[in-house]
Formats: structure tokens, C-alpha cells, sequence
């Protein structure tokens, strides 16, 4: 089969799962299986010598009608959409007592992460003080190996998975540890950036089960990244009203409880809180709205409005963006929200419908922060013309060179959407292939830079 033949069909497979996932009726693994048996009878009749968009056809006609599936599952499981959302599920369910494990499995996860934040205390490590470094370039290795185990054991995946997995997560924790680096390096600063993105990827091969080369669970671990992002904010707020209630309670009893916090609440409970949020994600993604979709609704017009009037501004002032370590800082993140709002758009968007208002408001997005990134990359090049390379402006130069290609390339596509020219599953199929990019760099951070600008 060609690279056109694939794509062309990936296409067709892709409008199939969004009509599918509009069957309000249809459960998230149901719909797996459905997909799963859907690509094995096209397998089986390409081999035969079908061509893919033939096999395709047949496939589904010889499925039925996925209104009739879905009726059959109203039927069987009517009580499952609202029960889910507080009740396990029935006790005769054939996953029933996996389920009833997960809880107790997620809890010692987060145990387990609590517990290795404080390990580091043993050995003399204090969390304030010259020891700030320390805890900076590994606070992703206390909480990440025990996240991957969660979904390694949820997952099912093998002993092979398992154990590059492992491997990752060793590299990583000696990359970070093993050059002598003074207090004042950049590349400590770089490391505790970059680390924890190189070790999330690794959790997504996690996620996947372990087939990170399939498009469909990779876009899964975006959503999953979205939706986990915005439940451990709000237990992290609610964590904070926590802490100030019990400073509070305490000291109106003449007690102390700062000491108590800053050394247990707050380090450990951080910890748990990333397993406990990706729980939360897992348990309830079948049965409210997803909310990371919805927020991007809300706000993809506000930072197309507020990119655009800071393009108005740099025409009307003549003024060139400053390019010191904070404000690259600031100008990457704002890349990378541009980013997640386009990524949320892309998994939450009916891959059938025609483009509309909003496809045009991102297409306006996307060029604006493809306008930004260019007049950023012009500004480092400049300064490293100049001054020469550092770590701070290396590591910027190839993350906006990244990001630069990535927006490119995605207003191309989106450009060639709403004209009608390109189906909307290539934007799809382009964003979950470039993931491999950024975790290429962000370990090319971690374990290059501390020999090549410190050690050389």
C-alpha cells in the first residue's frame, strides 16, 4: 500500500471514529474494540488484493449499522452513563475487578511518590538552601516512574515495554546527577525544564501500552495531557485552600504548622496529587464533557485577539522583542499554548464536519504565533551573533526552530482545510508525528548540553 494509500485511508478510518464517538451511547473501550475490528477485516481483505479505499467499504458494510450497535448498547448498558461517574462498576462485569483494583493501585502509586520526594532527605539533601538544584533537576523522577507503573500495570503492557521504560527513566535520573555542575549553570535551569517533558513522553509510551507508533493513542495521551493538566491545577488549588485553613486552625491555638507543611504536606502531596489526577482523568474521561475542548473554545479567540495586537504594536512602535532569559521564557510558553490550544481544537473536532468560524479564528492564530516565533528566532540569532552561543540561547534557538517548522507546517494544512483542498485528518496525523520531535530535543538538552557547555 502507498504512503497516499495509508493516509487516504487513515482519513476515511478517522471520519468513521468521530461519527462513532457521536454515539453518545457507544463506551470509550467499546469504541476501541469496534476500531480494532474494523482494521483487522481491512487488513485481512488488502491482503486479498483489495484496494484500501475498497476494503474499506466492505469493511464497514459487513460491521452493520453503527446505529443499530449503538441502540444494542443503550439497551445492555443503560444505567452505565451516569453510574460511572460515582458507582464501580456492576459485579458482573468482566472488568469489574480490575476496576475495583484500581483505586487501591493508583493509591499506592501515589504512596509511592509521596514516599521518594522524601528519600533524598536521608542522604542529607534538604529541599531549601544549596540543595534547591538538587531537587529542581529531579523533581520529575519522584512522581513520573510511579505514574508509568500506574498505566504499565493498568495497560497490561510486557516485560520489554517494561523494561525500556526502566531504561528511560535511569538515563534520565543519571543525566541529571551525573555532572558536577555549579550552583549558578545554566544547564541546571535547562535540565529542570527539559527533563520532565523527555520523562512525560516516556509516560505516554506508558499510556500507549506501548504502541507509540500508532497515531490514535498518541492524539489519546494529548487529550489525556490536557484533561490530567487541568485536574491537577485544581487540586493544586484546592490543596492551597487546605494549607491556608490549616495555618490558621493551628495558630489559633498557639501551633505552628508551617514547618509541617513546607516539609510534608506540600512536597508529598504535590507528588501524589500527579497520580491522583491521572486517575481522575481515567475514571471519568466516558462519562462528563471532556474540558480541555471546551476552555480551548473559550480561549482560542482571546489569544488570537491579544497575538494579533501584539503584532499591531511591534509594527506601530518599531520596537524589537527583548531577548533575554525571561522573556524567551515567556515567548516559548506562550508558543506552546498556541500549541495546546491548536492540539485541543484538533482532538475535540468532528473530523466530518465543514470548516466554520472557529477553523478560521485557529488558521488567524496559527499565523500570528508563526509571525512571533520568526521575529524571536531573528532576535536570538542576532545575540548569538554577537555574544556568541550559551546554554540559555542554544536551548531557545532549537526550541523556536522546532516550534517555527511545527506552526508552518500546520498553517499549510490548516490553510489548505478551509479551502476545502485537504482533509482535516493530515493536521491530525502531522501533530501526533511530531511529538517525536520534541522528546528528540528535550533529551538532546538533558543529555548533551551539560558535557558540550560546562565540560568542554
Amino acid at each position: 500500500m502507498t504512503v497516499d494509500g495509508d493516509n487516504e485511508l487513515e482519513g476515511q478510518i478517522a471520519e468513521w471514529r468521530a461519527y462513532m464517538h457521536r454515539r453518545r451511547e457507544l463506551h470509550h473501550t467499546d469504541a476501541e474494540e469496534l476500531e480494532d475490528h474494523l482494521r483487522s477485516r481491512i487488513t485481512e481483505l488488502t491482503e486479498a488484493g483489495l484496494r484500501a479505499d475498497e476494503a474499506f467499504l466492505i469493511a464497514v458494510k459487513r460491521m452493520g449499522s453503527l446505529d443499530e450497535l449503538s441502540r444494542e448498547f443503550a439497551r445492555e448498558h443503560s444505567e452505565r452513563l451516569w453510574k460511572q461517574l460515582v458507582l464501580p462498576g456492576e459485579p458482573d462485569a468482566p472488568a469489574a475487578a480490575r476496576s475495583r483494583r484500581e483505586l487501591p493501585v493508583m493509591v499506592l502509586c501515589a504512596a509511592v511518590a509521596a514516599f521518594a520526594i522524601k528519600v533524598p532527605g536521608w542522604f542529607g539533601h534538604d529541599m531549601s538552601g544549596d540543595d534547591a538544584g538538587f531537587y529542581a533537576r529531579n523533581v520529575s523522577l519522584f512522581a513520573l516512574p510511579a505514574l508509568a507503573a500506574y498505566f504499565a500495570w493498568q495497560r497490561r503492557v510486557g516485560l520489554r515495554v517494561i523494561g525500556v521504560l526502566a531504561l528511560l527513566f535511569i538515563l534520565g535520573a543519571v543525566a541529571a546527577n551525573a555532572y558536577p555542575l555549579a550552583g549558578d549553570s545554566q544547564t541546571i535551569v535547562l535540565t529542570a525544564i527539559h527533563l520532565p517533558l523527555a520523562l512525560w513522553l516516556v509516560v505516554g509510551v506508558a499510556y500507549a501500552g506501548g504502541d507509540w507508533r500508532s497515531d490514535r493513542r498518541r492524539m489519546d495521551f494529548i487529550r489525556f495531557t490536557g484533561e490530567w493538566l487541568i485536574y491537577f491545577v485544581l487540586i493544586g488549588l484546592g490543596g492551597g485552600v487546605l494549607m491556608a485553613f490549616t495555618v490558621g486552625t493551628f495558630d489559633a491555638i498557639g501551633l505552628d504548622a508551617e514547618g509541617f507543611i513546607e516539609s510534608w504536606l506540600l512536597p508529598c502531596g504535590g507528588m501524589a496529587a500527579v497520580i491522583v489526577s491521572a486517575w481522575l482523568v481515567e475514571a471519568k474521561q466516558s462519562v462528563i464533557e471532556n474540558m480541555a475542548p471546551v476552555l480551548t473554545r473559550v480561549f482560542t479567540p482571546l489569544f488570537a485577539a491579544t497575538l494579533l495586537a501584539f503584532l499591531v504594536a511591534i509594527i506601530w512602535t518599531n520596537n524589537g522583542i527583548d531577548v533575554e532569559r525571561d522573556a524567551l521564557i515567556l515567548f516559548d510558553l506562550l508558543l506552546v499554548i498556541v500549541l495546546g490550544l491548536l492540539l485541543y481544537a484538533i482532538s475535540a473536532r468532528d473530523l466530518t464536519a465543514r470548516p466554520g468560524l472557529f477553523d478560521r479564528l485557529q488558521l488567524a492564530l496559527v499565523v500570528s504565533a508563526l509571525i512571533i516565533d520568526a521575529l524571536v528566532l531573528l532576535a536570538i540569532t542576532g545575540r548569538i551573533t554577537e555574544w556568541g552561543f550559551s546554554p540559555n540561547k542554544t536551548a531557545a534557538l532549537g526550541e523556536n526552530v522546532i516550534l517555527l517548522t511545527n506552526l508552518a507546517w500546520s498553517a499549510w494544512l490548516f490553510l489548505g482545510f478551509v479551502r476545502g483542498r485537504m482533509p482535516f485528518a493530515r493536521l491530525e496525523h502531522w501533530q501526533t508525528r511530531y511529538m517525536i520531535v520534541y522528546a528528540v530535543w528535550a533529551w538532546t538538552v538533558v543529555l548533551a548540553f551539560p558535557p558540550v557547555f560546562d565540560f568542554a
